[in-house]
């Protein structure tokens, strides 16, 4: 029986979200899977990408000009596009080229905030090669992209220790 490749939206307001898709390229990673762990919006490097890649995996970051979306002037609003552009045609090079797992980490927000076209993405997704499993992190994935989901987990958040004023601890939130 051929094995088809599925998509999983790992969306909300929650915490949980990147770590789920962490879990499952660990889990891939040792079922001697090939995995690429892509993450759009991330300005600073991540501890989860470079275990990730310690461990085998290929990562894709689009370059990043280290400023919020809302601090962007239009110019680099329109780099960044361009990078993400550019980091997707890389993505889909690679998810050709013997990818068994491919997590868009934040591409739903990178969709949502017009710096990743919904139309590409959802192209890049339709094109994918028939086995390959993808996992999509975010917060409010448009309508046409849910549709496209066999798993849609949502992460809700109760509570928050940032509420509080605690900033985000490096090994904890980033």
């Amino acid at each position: 029986m051929e094995q088809n490749g599925l998509i999983h939206l790992y969306v909300g307001d929650g915490k949980g979200k990147t770590t789920a898709a962490i879990g499952l390229s660990l889990r891939a990673l040792g079922a001697g899977k090939r995995v690429v762990f892509a993450q759009f919006l991330k300005g600073r490097a991540t501890g989860e990408a470079a275990m990730l890649q310690k461990l085998g995996a290929a990562i894709v970051r689009p370059q990043d000009g280290g400023k919020f979306i809302f601090q962007m002037t239009e110019q680099e609003l329109a780099a960044q596009t361009q990078a993400n552009l550019a980091a997707l045609d890389h993505i889909r090079e690679l998810a050709q080229n013997g990818c068994d797992l491919l997590v868009l980490d934040e591409a739903v927000d990178a969709t949502v905030c017009s710096l990743l076209p919904l139309e590409d993405l959802l192209s890049a997704l339709k094109e994918r090669p028939p086995h390959l499993e993808v996992v999509l992190t975010g917060r409010n994935p448009p309508e046409h992209l849910a549709a496209l989901a066999d798993y849609h987990t949502e992460f809700v958040c109760k509570c928050h220790p940032y509420d509080k004023g605690v900033p985000a601890r490096k090994g904890i939130e980033f």
